[in-house]
């Protein structure tokens, strides 16, 4: 096995199909993404069995795809990653079992990657000026968090949501204004012919002390407007303001907290929202720190990122046994609650 030869990285944690290629150095030889939408359109969101068997059926092709895009055997390879928890546990299971079958085939190390860590370390790729320790703002469909990165396998939660996730919020206010699901991406698209004032929405957290986020409420509060006959697309851009805003606050109270953050970083599928990274933005030049955030395709599910984090873990020494199982639920932080 050559230690320094590409390593192939495996998403399977809910419902997108992935498998990437990347150089010992992070060089992307081959990608690709299987969105799951038209399989779980119908029924208004993910169907963990339905996500599974998709999985199942189509994640060797998918490999063999970016292989042979490569160029490479799966004897080339010096190593397999994948998402081994959190998430679904049924595509959990398909991901990790089918690259554990390649590693154990071809005497490759297996590397067992927190779906949580693969995003967190993204920007490390994306943006190499990057340096530890930074912020994380970790804001997707299933999280939403600061987390002080200080290292590889050194993250410290200083803060998470008591309720709903931020994407789940957008997708589920989407589904309250009767636009399609995933909700996230048609939100953001109505928004833009609406007015962020015209509608007054609270914004839950907002000053209190710490780096907690709540969104239920919020949610609430859409579902009400909707009942008032406030037009959608004014709901929608205010929905998105306040979500914002809330971030924008919660990042600054963690950026106090943490003087020693050489950046700020966002991570996940609602990094991709313009109106976010904008709000964003400005909170890091306020803290005269860089804001970092992983191009928009790579702000969701993908494999690349599951890669690159199974080659920083190869580069310290660091690679699973066997019989290492997938985990539904994998804080980053062990220790915290």
């Amino acid at each position: 096995m050559n230690k320094r030869a590409p390593i192939l990285g495996i998403e399977t944690s809910c419902d997108e199909t992935a498998a990437a290629v990347l150089a010992w150095d992070g060089t992307i030889l081959a990608e690709a993404v299987h969105s799951q939408l038209d399989d779980h359109a119908r029924f208004g969101g993910v169907v963990p069995e339905v996500a599974a068997r998709a999985h199942l059926s189509r994640l060797p092709g998918i490999a063999r795809g970016v292989m042979a895009q490569a160029g490479l055997g799966f004897g080339d390879l010096g190593g397999v990653a994948a998402t081994s928890g959190p998430g679904l546990i049924g595509g959990l299971i398909v991901g990790a079992s089918y690259g554990k079958g390649l590693a154990m085939a071809h005497g490759l190390p297996f590397v067992a990657v927190n779906h949580l860590e693969a995003h967190a370390l993204t920007v490390l790729l994306t943006d190499p000026g990057t340096r530890f320790p930074y912020l994380l703002l970790l804001v997707s469909g299933g999280h939403c968090q600061c987390v002080a990165v200080e290292g590889l396998g050194r993250y410290r939660r200083m803060g998470t949501t008591l309720d709903d996730a931020v994407g789940e919020a957008f997708d589920k206010s989407a589904k309250l204004l009767g636009l399609p699901w995933p909700g996230g991406p048609h939100l953001e698209r109505l928004a833009r012919a609406g007015d962020a004032r015209a509608v007054p929405l609270p914004r839950p957290m907002l000053g209190r002390p710490g780096c907690d986020f709540s969104f239920s409420g919020l949610k609430t509060a859409v579902a009400r407007a909707v009942q008032k006959g406030a037009a959608a697309a004014d709901i929608a851009a205010s929905f998105q303001a306040a979500v914002a805003d809330v971030l924008a606050d919660r990042a600054r109270h963690a950026l106090h907290a943490m003087p020693e953050a050489t950046a700020l970083v966002v991570a996940g599928g609602v990094a991709a929202n313009a109106a976010v990274r904008e709000a964003l933005a400005r909170e890091a030049l306020l803290a005269g720190v860089p804001l970092a955030a992983p191009p928009p395709r790579l702000c969701g599910d993908n494999a690349v990122m599951v890669a690159w984090a199974g080659i920083l873990r190869l580069r310290a020494g660091l690679s699973d046994a066997l019989e290492h199982a997938p985990r539904p639920r994998w804080p980053l932080d062990e220790m915290a609650g």
